[in-house]
């Protein structure tokens, strides 16, 4: 059961009418007065009123505080701890970097731990061990990751991080060679809250698909969805993917595996791996036509329409096995303000999901190339 099916939950009534009905009936039976309209006494019993009412309001708010679906902040790490799932703390980005002499050398050349890196714009890389260059070689790889937690050192493509702030003698370079993912604040309230919800599949070792699904979302708060299949006996495969549809570099992946392969959580009998989803790519061209009702103001339909289009591209990537589905797109192009809508790409297409028939293949969605057309007004 989803959260949302749940009715709100009153513990006490806190119904003006019913509230002060209560008060002055108390109010007669000890005095004996029946209070007019205007007496001030009554004006002061409407006053009294209110402030129980704050504190009747006050009780069902605390009451709530001790329900999963409503307890939010401190209130719901206390709930997460009496299930052993503590709120995932704020990370920094990380991606690899490779290191480059500027020739070889008879002798090891080590990058200490913490050797720093740049784009040029105040956010740091740091190398995360010594990185090792052996005699005879010229380069070697390793782990960095973001000096500062949050999402402001995600997204570095390959290279652009390759200004060096700790040179390091006979080291010509260093640059990173994957995009950087990972970085995160401390984990929101409502994804701490789902995760809450789906501890019990963790009371075992992971061998259900729900058990490493929990355990592959711990490994970092980017990943959004995860499928979980097992192509053969033994052999657990789990697809991350990040939000809004981001594909994860091999850090992640790597993240996954090690949290979904210690010992209390993945049994002894199964190899698990991560791989990354495929791609099943379309083409967006469609036509749309503005009511003539609506072209006082056909400029800010256009630009709604532009934004649903890119609203539909982020929504259709990020869920695995989001089969390719036009009338969505027909659907929210008509809801920016569209009188009539005319496509021609996508046609509806499955999308694999991981399951035997699928051969257990897992895809997401792309974007290919995409044109949408303003064809002007129409009558009704």
């Amino acid at each position: 059961m989803k959260f949302s099916d749940l009715p709100d939950i009153d513990f006490v009534t806190a119904d003006k009418d019913a509230v002060q009905s209560v008060i002055l009936s108390i109010y007669k039976s000890v005095t004996g007065r029946q209070l007019a309209q205007g007496d001030p006494v009554r004006l002061f019993v409407l006053v009294i009123t209110n402030v129980v009412i704050l504190l009747l309001n006050k009780i069902n708010e605390t009451g709530r505080q001790n329900l999963l679906k409503y307890a939010d902040g401190i209130n719901l790490d206390h709930i997460g701890i009496l299930v052993g799932v503590s709120r995932i703390p704020a990370a920094g980005a990380s991606t690899t970097v490779r290191a480059t002499l500027s020739a070889p050398r008879s002798t090891i050349t080590t990058i200490p731990a913490g050797t720093r890196i740049t784009a040029g714009d105040n956010i740091f890389f740091a190398t995360v061990g010594d990185i090792v260059i052996l005699a005879g070689q010229t380069t070697a790889t390793g782990p960095a990751n973001c000096t500062t937690t949050g999402a402001g050192g995600n997204g570095y493509v390959a290279g652009e991080l390759n200004t060096i702030v700790d040179p390091v003698p006979y080291v010509a370079s260093i640059v990173n060679i994957t995009t950087s993912q990972g970085g995160s604040d401390t984990e929101d309230d409502n994804r701490y809250r789902e995760r809450i919800h789906n501890a019990p599949e963790s009371f075992s070792c992971a061998g259900a698909s729900g058990a490493y699904e929990f355990f592959a979302k711990k490994a970092s708060t980017t990943i959004a969805d995860v499928k979980v299949v097992s192509p053969a006996p033994g052999d657990v495969v789990i697809y991350p993917l990040l939000e809004n549809g981001v594909l994860p570099e091999q850090e992640i992946l790597s993240a996954v595996v090690a949290m979904c392969n210690q010992t209390h959580v993945s049994p002894l009998t199964d190899h698990v791996s991560a791989q990354t989803p495929g791609q099943k790519s379309y083409n967006i061209n469609l036509t749309y036509y503005v009511n003539y009702t609506d072209q006082t103001h056909a400029s800010v339909i256009q630009q709604n329409v532009d934004k649903a289009v890119n609203e539909y591209v982020v929504w259709q990537r990020s869920a695995m096995g989001r089969d390719i589905n036009p009338s969505e797109l027909i659907r929210r192009v008509m809801e920016a303000g569209a009188k009539r809508v005319v496509v021609t790409a996508p046609v509806y297409t499955a999308v694999k999901n991981g399951s035997e028939a699928d051969a257990y293949a897992v895809e997401i969605a792309v974007l290919g190339s995409k044109t949408v057309t303003y064809g002007g007004i129409e009558d009704e």
